[in-house]
């Protein structure tokens, strides 16, 4: 079956998605939030070597809580962290989230990663008072006022504002394709590696068998963390938490096909699955060998290339921005 994007060929193709971005020109910086139409079952793959995270255990297979409500993703490494912060808080005034008790504050679940941007340009002498808590406010805030399924801007914006791939800009990419019965997988990304984006997600030999190595030693951004590709994959199938873990691990592929190299021990890579059940897989298991387990297969097969796709995108629209 040959493959075709969904209709805006964003991560929102898949129905109940919402994102939205917060870019600060003062610092060079930003944040941008992906909201879910409820919970959602979800799972992150974590393979860098320099991660920046948080409440991913709650995702765990063997944790209680069943879903998540929205992902964070920002610049401004340990700082961005406080996005997720300030993304909960719009998002509980907004209704969004679990109901404890009658009356009480709502509870979404709100994972987080951060990307290192501190090094590249912008105002980062903010002493006390990190933008990341009012950028992640204002991202909700665009998510929440935007509807199901809208297109949002690509490049130099939200999370992907300071980001570079290797020695060019990076940025906020997205891409999906659509699948035999109506099955739709998406990809979201901010791509700040250390290696370099591929377009042809192939090789390029001249007699050095490691062709970015000098491209490498010229950066001087070899720390650990200080180089990160943050992507979450989204697919409209009913998955558990543990069958999102596999679609995350297989989309982990996306990110090897798209950046030269990858999962270094200076990146803090990591992929984000998350499913919002709206078809059920097992009536599609009728014809052999199409098992559950093929269908899942499938899919993680679909968000990898999604993923090498979005990669690109984003990396191609950041080099777009006038500076």
């Amino acid at each position: 079956m040959t493959l075709s994007s969904g209709p805006n060929d964003l991560i929102t193709d898949v129905a109940g998605l919402r994102v939205g971005h917060a870019t600060s020109e003062r610092h060079g910086t930003g944040a941008t939030v992906l909201l879910c139409d409820g919970q959602w079952p979800a799972a992150a793959d974590v393979r860098g070597g320099g991660p920046g995270l948080r409440e991913i255990e709650v995702m765990a297979p063997e944790n209680h809580v069943a879903g998540i409500h929205a992902i964070t993703l920002a610049g401004g490494s340990v700082f961005g962290l406080a996005a997720a912060d300030g993304a909960l808080v719009e998002l509980s005034a907004a209704g969004v989230g679990l109901a404890m008790r009658p009356g009480g504050p709502t509870l979404p679940i709100v994972p987080g990663a951060i990307l290192y941007d501190l090094a590249n340009p912008g105002d980062k002498d903010w002493g006390t008072e990190p933008p990341y808590r009012d950028l992640g406010r204002a991202a909700a805030r665009a998510a929440l006022a935007a509807p199901s399924g809208a297109r949002f801007d690509l490049g130099s914006v939200g999370a992907g504002r300071g980001a570079m791939a290797g020695i060019v800009k990076g940025g906020i990419g997205s891409a999906s394709l659509a699948l035999e019965h109506g099955l739709m997988v998406g990809a979201l990304v901010a791509t700040n590696p250390v290696g370099a984006v591929s377009p042809d997600g192939a090789w390029g030999f001249d007699g050095d068998l490691f062709p970015d190595e000098s491209r490498l030693a010229l950066l001087g951004r070899l720390q650990p963390g200080a180089n990160t590709t943050l992507a979450v994959v989204a697919c409209n199938a009913r998955l558990d938490k543990g069958e999102a873990k596999r679609l995350a691990m297989m989309a982990q592929d996306g990110l090897a096909r798209a950046i030269r190299p990858v999962h270094t021990p200076f990146d803090g890579d990591v992929v984000f699955a998350m499913a919002s059940g709206a078809i059920e897989l097992d009536p599609l298991c009728a014809e052999a060998p199409r098992s559950r387990a093929w269908w899942l297969a499938r899919l993680g097969a679909a968000a990898a290339d999604a993923l090498a796709r979005a990669i690109v995108r984003g990396v191609r629209a950041a080099s777009e921005r006038p500076e």
